[in-house]
């Protein structure tokens, strides 16, 4: 049987939304791709940075994100906020953190706070990795001099003082970067976009929550020092992306 062209550009017209939509929903929300960034050109510190877990219950997709964090074999892993929505999936989501073959230090995300987790259930599960939970606190890792400091809820303001050669900063809320008034930090890890989940080619992200400005994904240059935003393992709201795959990021720094 023989097909117009006409036919045949309407029916492809026609399967062209459903087959993206198809990848939004069922494809790239756990099509998990890993960005590389050179902070230090001359930097040997290896910092896997991940964001936004948002973890419900996909044991299949959090063990492949524990397995590629593995992989990268990293000195330590930034976590910049929500783990979960819903505080009965606190005890999975901390396993799979305790999954992870290098200190993980986390900051706490507006979700965090709001499905009323017990942080000392984080402490206790982010310190069993060698790492820590930095709800307005900051540690010195003596290796490597460095002082990672953990932006939460209070805004911890206490940074006048260096502990350490070099400081990161870990926040949740992009816009942050410029209400530091004046400390400087060698680098700014944060989440909290998505990366609005769905991006349209030629116009970036079609919405954008609050607490973002104008950092809504990847590498910045800040008043504060330079920004990675991560796009996030997760997704709120609606469970697709598109143009936006999940991310965890591999820096140099």
């Amino acid at each position: 049987m023989k097909i117009s062209r006409r036919k045949f550009l309407r029916l492809g017209a026609l399967a062209l939304p459903a087959a993206l939509g198809a990848d939004a929903r069922l494809i790239e929300p756990t099509l998990l791709r890993i960005t590389r960034v050179t902070i230090n050109p001359a930097g040997e510190l290896q910092v896997v940075h991940f964001s936004d877990f948002h973890y419900k219950g996909d044991k299949e997709y959090a063990s492949e994100v524990v397995e590629q964090i593995n992989s990268l074999a990293p000195d330590f892993v930034c976590f910049t906020g929500d783990l979960v929505e819903d505080k009965k999936f606190v005890p999975a989501a901390l396993e799979f953190i305790q999954q992870i073959k290098a200190p993980v230090y986390g900051s706490p995300g507006n979700h965090d706070y709001r499905c009323g987790a017990r942080f000392a259930d984080y402490q206790r599960a982010f310190a069993a990795t060698g790492g820590g939970w930095l709800a307005d606190r900051r540690v010195v890792l003596a290796d490597f001099d460095l002082e990672l400091v953990g932006l939460g809820a209070n805004g911890f303001r206490q940074l006048d003082s260096r502990a350490a050669a070099r400081r990161i900063m870990l926040v949740h809320y992009p816009y942050e970067a410029d209400r530091l008034h004046g400390h400087r930090f060698d680098l700014l890890l944060a989440g909290h976009s998505h990366g609005g989940q769905v991006r349209l080619p030629f116009y970036g992200a079609i919405a954008l929550p609050w607490g973002v400005g104008r950092y809504e994904h990847g590498y910045y240059e800040t008043p504060a020092g330079p920004l990675y935003v991560n796009a996030g393992i997760g997704t709120y709201h609606f469970p697709w992306r598109f143009n936006c795959r999940p991310e965890l990021t591999l820096l140099k720094v």
